[in-house]
Formats: C-alpha cells, structure tokens, sequence
C-alpha cells in the first residue's frame, strides 16, 4: 500500500514539474527580428564586437530602437536600410553577396577549391609512384672495385 502511494505521489511531483515547465517556456516572451539583427549587425560603437556583444550605452539605446521598431511593426529590411544610410555598410557583420561583397564570399572559397586541388594532384602522383614498377638494379661492380672495396672493409 505504501509503495502505491509512493509511485502516486512521485507521478503527481513530476506531472507538476512538467506542468510548470511548460507554463514557463509558454510565458517567455517571442523574440522577433530585432534580436537577431543585434546578432547580426556589428556595432559602430565597439569595434569588432556585434550590436548584441557591445557594452556601450550607445549600443543599448540602438538595440532599443531596434526593439521599438520592431514593436512600431516596421519591416526589418526598412529598418536596416536605415542603419546602412545611418552608419555605412560597415556595420554589416557578413558581406553581401554582390559586388565586392562577392569577391570577399568568392576568394576564399577559390582558394580553397585550389589548395585541394593541388592536394589532390600531388596525392595522385605519390600514388603513382609507389605503384610503379621497382627501379632495376645498379650494374654489378667490376671485379676489380670488388676486390679494393673489399680490402678497403678489412682494414
């Protein structure tokens, strides 16, 4: 009877945990576009770090802008059009794919197709030489260089 009451209670504990679980992940709020372009866009306030990453207080005012935005229900491409007029295409954290934003996409990728290439190549020719025939042997020394080399090992 005891052990019922056990196996009841411990489903009803985990029902419980699962139950507030949900509610929890229900009650979180949606994180729309404008959290993924503070991800997305670096920041023209810290050098080298993304909107999300900057400790600024300039970078928080322009996430919130972001979020009002976001809120005010204007597309995300407008928004970043205006950044881009705002703060120039560098505030970009990846290069588009056209123009020399293409050559930055397109360059190490050659690059890379090359080297294995060539990796390729030379993998290829050691192959080939290792299943090439063995080289015939050296001619046989004259009997005379026999006899010095072997009076040259006695000594």
């Amino acid at each position: 009877m005891r052990r019922r009451l056990r196996l009841v209670l411990l489903g009803l504990l985990l029902a419980s945990g699962f139950a507030a679980a949900a509610a929890a992940a229900d009650s979180e709020p949606a994180k729309g576009w404008a959290y993924d372009a503070g991800r997305e866009l670096m920041s023209p306030f810290c050098p080298g770090r993304t909107l999300a990453d900057c400790t600024s207080p300039q970078a928080a005012t322009l996430r919130a802008w972001l979020l009002v935005q976001e809120a005010a229900g204007r597309p995300r491409e407008e928004v970043e059009a205006e950044l881009f007029a705002r703060y120039g295409e560098e505030i970009r954290a990846k290069p588009r794919a056209h123009g020399m934003g293409l050559a930055a996409w397109g360059v190490p990728i050659g690059i890379f197709l090359l080297g294995g290439g060539f990796v390729g190549l030379y993998l290829r020719r050691q192959t080939r030489e290792a299943h090439a025939e063995p080289r015939a042997a050296a001619a046989p020394l004259s009997p005379e260089l026999e006899r010095l080399v072997d009076e040259e090992l006695e000594r």
